[in-house]
Formats: C-alpha cells, structure tokens, sequence
C-alpha cells in the first residue's frame, strides 16, 4: 500500500533497520511501526482487516509508536468522506474531501508546501516552519481535537498535515519524498518518539 521501498530505502540510509511485512508475527514484535498509504480508503482499510486486532493491541493497548503517512495517516481516523468503511478510529477526526475552487486550486493538491508547526511533537525536533514538504492527496483529516494538530498546511485553506496524539502520529505529506527535511522527520520517529 505506497512507498514502502521509498520509506525502507530512507530509514536504510540514515542508518535504521527496517523491515516490510504484513505478518501477525512480525508486527507483534515490532518496536516501532510505520503505515505507509497509497489509493482509496475503504481499499487501505480492507488490506488491513485481517491485522487490525493486532494492530489495535500494539497501538491502543502497548502504545507502540505508529507513523501514518499519507493514507495510512487518514485510515487512523473514524471515517471518510472518500468511502463507506469505518476507520481504525485511533484520532479523533475524519477525512474529509477538498472542497476547491478548480479555477485556483487543482486536487489532488500535488507538489512541495510549507508547514506551521501547531503544538511540540518530537516529529519536528530541528524541522522549522519554512521547511517544506511533498503532497500528493486530494482528502485531509479534520481533526476533532485541536491538541492533536501537529502542523497545519494551507492550500486554499489551512488543513491538518500531521497530528500526534500520544504514541500515534500521522503526516499527510510523505516524508520518504520530502529529500532532507523528510529524512529528518522519519529519523525523529524512529529515534525520539
């Protein structure tokens, strides 16, 4: 489901061990989980089905930190306007669909933006707000809880691109394609978070 090589080939280079695997075994003994996204919700959530209850027992109940990029990151919510499936609902928030003038705005929203940084997460240890990351996405979370906005990201209008809340982060822009500023991000999750 997306970039996972990208996502290995980055973690490689800043020197993290990395495995990809759908395995009940592999995810029980995981340290540390990365859910990387790529195509339609109700698709994203019925290749997870058969992993959700191991899923929900690390994240929910272990608290083993869990980064949701992209689609991964708007699975982590209740629901979406882009499907009929319910989400893992570990935020609270939906997903929401761009609502944009087409004669401005083209969605997806595709290309390199900035983020403001909302609330402390150790995501955005030595990440400034002019550093700028890769989108490609045409939904956004709407977070329900405005402590669990990490960073917001204007395109037309200002939308959550990460959150955190407790072991559970999230970015809507993909950090394996946001060169340095992206390497930083997946080396303070796997390093501070």
């Amino acid at each position: 489901m997306g970039n996972v090589g990208s996502i290995k080939n980055m973690l490689k280079y800043i020197g993290k061990e990395s495995i990809i695997s759908s395995k009940i075994e592999d995810i029980e003994k995981a340290d540390k989980l990365i859910l990387p996204g790529v195509g339609a919700f109700d698709n994203g959530i019925r290749n997870l089905k058969e992993l959700i209850p191991t899923l929900n027992k690390k994240v929910v109940e272990e608290k083993t930190p869990i980064l949701g990029i992209c689609l991964g990151m708007q699975l982590m919510t209740k629901c979406s306007e882009e499907g009929k499936l319910k989400g893992l609902n570990w935020i609270n928030a939906e997903t929401k669909k761009f609502n944009l003038d087409t004669n401005k705005y083209r969605v997806p929203h595709m290309g390199w933006n900035l983020l403001t940084i909302k609330n402390k997460s150790s995501l955005f240890k030595n990440i400034s707000n002019d550093s700028k990351f890769y989108f490609v996405h045409s939904y956004y979370v709407v977070c329900n809880d405005k402590n669990d906005i990490a960073s917001t990201t204007n395109y037309g209008y200002e939308f959550t691109s990460s959150f955190q809340k407790d072991n559970i982060y999230g970015t809507q822009f993909h950090p394996e394609k946001s060169h340095k500023f992206g390497m930083e991000i997946l080396k303070n999750f796997v390093e501070n978070c």
